[in-house]
């Protein structure tokens, strides 16, 4: 058991060290030798784990698309909304996040990773296909369309807010988004209910640690 934990901590360590050198560098910039002193492992650790700086990228946004904060809600629109919100949040902060956004976007190195995008699309398509046949979502609304719509708008923010404000103002712009997307596609009932604040990654974030905290009380 002490060792699986072991494997487990260094796996970790080598990924955040990976994400941090990837966010800061690039891909193609990126080398094994950095992200090993970043990491403080050996070399037959790192590639114990990952057997090329190929496979650590994509290990680095394989983890991306797992860390979240999931909080079931009565509207499946309410939900999406959340998830965007707490990615922008999260993303200047987290390195593994940054990371994702830079491989994502490189396009150089033979090498490459693929793209997390193609994940982030498929996520939203089914969370509105869902909202759809809920009825929050016009009739005249392809989920897989608008999933391909909004990736898009949300990639550009994204970069907008990096060159512009050094991610400072991605709440607002992401806030901003969603306020000009969902009146073309959620239902008017559904539309007035729904919380696009730009303070409302930070509360899910809170409400998500909160409601971990009382769980982790609760005698098994």
């Amino acid at each position: 058991m002490a060792q699986q934990e072991r494997a487990v901590r260094t796996r970790r360590a080598v990924l955040e060290a990976a994400a941090a050198v990837f966010a800061e560098r690039g891909y193609a910039a990126a080398t094994i030798a950095e992200i090993l002193g970043r990491a403080g492992v050996t070399k037959g650790a790192l590639y114990f784990h990952f057997d090329s700086k190929a496979d650590l990228a994509r290990g680095v946004l394989q983890e991306q698309l797992r860390t979240g904060y999931h909080l079931p809600r009565e509207l499946k629109l309410q939900e999406w909304v959340d998830a965007g919100m707490t990615l922008a949040r999260r993303l200047p902060r987290e390195p593994l996040l940054l990371a994702g956004v830079r491989l994502s976007a490189d396009l150089q190195g033979r090498d490459a990773p693929d793209s997390a995008w193609p994940a982030w699309g498929r996520l939203t398509s089914c969370v509105l296909a869902e909202a759809k046949q809920r009825g929050e979502v016009l009739p005249h609304v392809v989920p897989e369309e608008t999933a391909q719509v909004f990736l898009g708008a949300w990639i550009g923010v994204q970069f907008v807010s990096q060159a512009v404000a050094g991610w400072s103002d991605l709440d607002d712009r992401t806030s901003a988004l969603y306020d000009h997307i969902l009146p073309a596609i959620a239902a008017p009932a559904v539309l007035f209910r729904l919380d696009t604040a730009p303070d409302l990654g930070t509360r899910v974030i809170a409400e998500a640690q909160h409601r971990s905290a009382a769980l982790a009380c609760v005698p098994g």
